[in-house]
């Protein structure tokens, strides 16, 4: 079944009950059972809900991976990963990342013994050197948030298997659209749905997929014991936006395209950062693994002046100025303080994340009127 149809139909079918052809919504915290542990597979909602099966089952689809877990946020997916690991255990992470991913890192779990090393995994030299006898995990990005750099997946996986790691692979920027980590040899892939997945601003939730049946045994574990699972309402909602998530996704990469090149021909703007760039670091790997380039994007202003940022952002008409991504509606963002806020302001310079660096989450509208509103929100 190809990716297009995967979307419609896979994972999902009709309701036995009523021949429904959408799944329905199975409001309802328990289940009646015929004797006690005899049941239909459903004993309380926390545990198993079948509309909350069908889209496990969808996303595994999406992903070629044979396990799907959904949580009630993409935080709540990454807190169940980490979970997995033990105190003494050692990760090597991005450093250009999710802010809520180094807040979740540093202030939780570090305090619990497990140490977290942030490097540029744009270059892998710097993923060997941090490799020893405690690396339990290796945590990527791909495109980065907000710097959209490029890591190689499969030389990841690679380095996984000789320490005897797991690596862990954020999708949410690409969407399984452009990219499956698992068939890259990922162990994880996790996705904030509330992104493209999704695609209507309107859910927060978060997803994991794989393969190993005994880690989905420990992750399923972890999701019921701890209970951060969404409602039937908000599954329902994000297989309905999954439908079109391969229509999105065409119109997100033919717009990104667009603007990219927009603002790299403006005379205000000193850089943008897009993966689709000839030019843009590891473009080949990105070629190599991404089908498309998708809609994110960061840009700076000549001049570098965060007042400069600031002004642009809060003059859209159009790109609203708020937090998040990939819905239908184009989104702008000031990640320094937004996004990144979390991140201490000299490790986000480290990482190469200026005050002044403004993201844009290029939406599904006419990509004219989208020019038009940039330019002259940037005057």
């Amino acid at each position: 079944m190809k990716f297009n149809t995967k979307t419609i139909h896979a994972g999902v079918h009709a309701d036995p009950l009523t021949g429904a052809v959408m799944t329905p919504i199975y409001q309802t915290s328990t289940y009646k059972q015929v004797a006690p542990g005899n049941h239909q597979g459903y004993e309380y909602s926390r545990t198993h809900n079948p509309t909350r099966t069908q889209l496990q089952d969808n996303l595994a689809a999406l992903e070629n991976a044979k396990h799907g877990l959904v949580f009630g946020s993409g935080m709540a997916a990454i807190d169940a990963v980490v979970k997995l690991l033990k105190p003494g255990d050692e990760v090597i992470a991005t450093n250009d990342l999710y802010g809520g991913s180094y807040r979740i890192f540093t202030k939780i779990f570090q305090p619990f013994g497990i140490q977290f090393h942030f490097v540029d995994m744009s270059d892998m030299s710097q993923i060997k050197a941090r490799i020893n006898d405690k690396t339990r995990m290796i945590w990527v990005e791909t495109p980065t948030n907000p710097l959209l750099k490029i890591i190689d997946i499969k030389a990841c996986a690679a380095l996984a298997k000789q320490c005897d790691a797991l690596l862990c692979v954020d999708n949410t920027f690409a969407s399984p659209y452009l990219q499956n980590p698992m068939d890259l040899g990922a162990d994880i892939v996790m996705h904030s749905v509330t992104k493209y997945l999704n695609g209507h601003s309107d859910v927060v939730m978060g997803a994991l997929v794989l393969n190993d049946d005994q880690l989905q045994e420990r992750l399923a574990f972890i999701q019921n014991s701890c209970g951060g699972v969404p409602g039937p309402q908000d599954c329902f909602l994000v297989l309905r936006g999954i439908k079109t998530l391969h229509l999105r996704m065409a119109r997100h990469c033919e717009n990104g395209r667009a603007i990219a090149e927009f603002l790299r021909a403006h005379k205000k703007v000193a850089r943008v950062f897009w993966p689709g760039f000839t030019d843009h670091p590891n473009h080949e790997i990105a070629k190599s693994q991404m089908r498309d380039f998708g809609g994110m994007m960061s840009f700076t202003l000549k001049g570098d002046h965060i007042g400069d940022a600031l002004r642009t952002i809060s003059n859209t008409k159009l790109f609203t100025l708020a937090e998040s991504l990939g819905g239908v509606e184009s989104l702008c963002g000031h990640p320094a303080s937004m996004t990144h806020a979390s991140i201490p302001r000299e490790e986000r310079e480290k990482a190469g994340l200026k005050d002044s660096l403004i993201r844009l989450s290029v939406g599904i509208e006419d990509v004219d009127d989208l020019i038009v509103d940039l330019d002259q929100a940037i005057g």
